[in-house]
C-alpha cells in the first residue's frame, strides 16, 4: 500500500508518546513533522527516535527567523539530521532564505509564508495590509526567487500559489482538517480532498490524527480517502 502525501505533526508532550505516534502512522503516511516544542524539548536525537526504522521522511519544522548569517548556521547544523523539509520563515527576506538554501544544498528549503493561524485582523496589527492571499502570494514569489523548493500556505490560498509559482514547487498546506472536524487554532483550514485538489503536494495534519484514540487507524482512514 502506498502512504498517503500527509506530514503527521508530532507535536507531542514527551518523546515517548512521539515515538508510539510516529510507529503508529508511518505505515500510513509519507512524511513524520517534528516541530519546535519537540525538537527543544529533546534535541537532535528526537530525530532518530521518531524515524526509527521505517524510511519515512522528516519534516523538520523549526520556522528559522534570524539575520541569514545565523540562519545559514543553523541550517548547516540541522542538515546533517538528514531532513527531507526544513521550513525558514519567507518574513526574513530573500538574503535569509538564501542562506539557508546554500548553507543545506542536499535539504529542501520550505519558506512559511502566513502561518494559518493570522486572521486578515492579525495581519493588519503586524503591518501586512490587505488580504492574506496578498502576503502569501508576494512572499511566495520572494522565497522561490531567492531559492527555496517548497512553501508552506494555507489551503485556501493553495491555488493561487500554485498559479504564481508553477508546478516546479513543493506546496505544503497545513490547516487541512477532515469535514466536521474542530478548526481549533487554525483560521484558513480545508478538507484533505479539497486541499489536494487545488495543487497542494503535502498536507500538515495533526490533531485529528494525534488526537485520536487510535493514531494508526485515524492516519489510515485519512489516508484511504486520499487514494
Amino acid at each position: 500500500m502506498s502512504r498517503a502525501p500527509i506530514a503527521v505533526a508530532l507535536d507531542a508532550p514527551d518523546l515517548e508518546t512521539a515515538a508510539l505516534w510516529a510507529k503508529a502512522v508511518t505505515p500510513h503516511v509519507q512524511v513524520v513533522k517534528v516541530g519546535l516544542e519537540l525538537f527543544c524539548s529533546h534535541g537532535p536525537a528526537v530525530v532518530e527516535t521518531v524515524r526509527g526504522g521505517s524510511g519515512v521522511d522528516l519534516f523538520l519544522d523549526l520556522k528559522l527567523h534570524d539575520i541569514p548569517n545565523t540562519v545559514a548556521g543553523a541550517a548547516r547544523a540541522v542538515a546533517g539530521l538528514k531532513p527531507r523539509f526544513l521550513t525558514v520563515h519567507a518574513g526574513g527576506g530573500a538574503d535569509m532564505v538564501r542562506a539557508a538554501v546554500e548553507a543545506a544544498p542536499d535539504v529542501t528549503i520550505a519558506a512559511v509564508t502566513v502561518l494559518t493561524s493570522m486572521t486578515p485582523a492579525v495581519l493588519d496589527e503586524v503591518g501586512l495590509a490587505g488580504p492574506p492571499l496578498d502576503a502569501v502570494r508576494r512572499l511566495a514569489a520572494l522565497a522561490v526567487g531567492a531559492g527555496a523548493g517548497a512553501l508552506v500556505c494555507s489551503p485556501q490560498e493553495v491555488a493561487a500559489v500554485r498559479a504564481e509559482v508553477g508546478p516546479g514547487i513543493t506546496l505544503i498546506t497545513p490547516g487541512v482538517r477532515p469535514a466536521g472536524a474542530d478548526t481549533q487554532d487554525q483560521a484558513r483550514v480545508a478538507t484533505p480532498e479539497q486541499a489536494l485538489a487545488d495543487g497542494a503536494d503535502l498536507l500538515v495534519i495533526g490533531r485529528p490524527i494525534t488526537g485520536a484514540p487510535d493514531p494508526g487507524v485515524a492516519a489510515a482512514a485519512i489516508a484511504a480517502t486520499l487514494a
